[in-house]
């Protein structure tokens, strides 16, 4: 069974040469309290590329265009211990946009170093994907949650 359509985009930017990622802590739902990226549910009708545009605006009053958008891979997560939390996960990296993030009553975004990301903040699985897709890369990637739905059972990068 295919998990829940789910779209984030990791805004990226230089400052002194250090490259930096909004990242946003999640206020409420599912994830709450930890510092997650931005973006949502892919809704009925909508493209990933569509989801994730329309997500950005409403939880960080950012504005994204379809050409600003790098796909950056899948994360397939599995949940065993609770399935409805199973997700399909399309990743996007921009380097442009409209507009300075602003916090929402969903998401409390900041800027963070690539290079020191707050992986203790963070669900586990981020630091077996995420610095991938900083560097510009491109993953594809099955996450196995732990019976407790927050350790990672297993991590296993799949072919395109």
């Amino acid at each position: 069974m295919a998990g829940a359509a789910v779209a984030l985009c990791f805004l990226l930017r230089e400052v002194d040469g250090a490259p930096q990622v909004l990242l946003g802590l999640k206020k409420t739902g599912f994830g709450r309290g930890k510092i997650v990226g931005i973006g949502g549910h892919v809704e009925a009708g909508e493209t990933d590329a569509d989801a994730v545009i329309r997500e950005v605006r409403e939880e960080a009053d950012v504005r994204l265009r379809h050409e600003d958008l790098r796909d950056a891979g899948v994360v397939r997560f599995v949940f065993p211990a609770r399935p409805e939390w199973d997700m399909d996960t399309r990743l996007f990296t921009a380097r442009s946009w409209e507009g300075e993030p602003t916090e929402s009553i969903e998401i409390a975004p900041a800027w963070f170093d690539a290079a020191a990301l707050p992986v203790d903040r963070m669900w586990q699985d981020a630091d077996h994907w995420l610095p991938v897709v900083l560097e510009g890369g491109r993953v594809n990637i099955l996450v196995t949650m732990d019976n407790d739905n927050e350790a990672v059972a297993s991590s296993e990068s799949l072919l395109f």
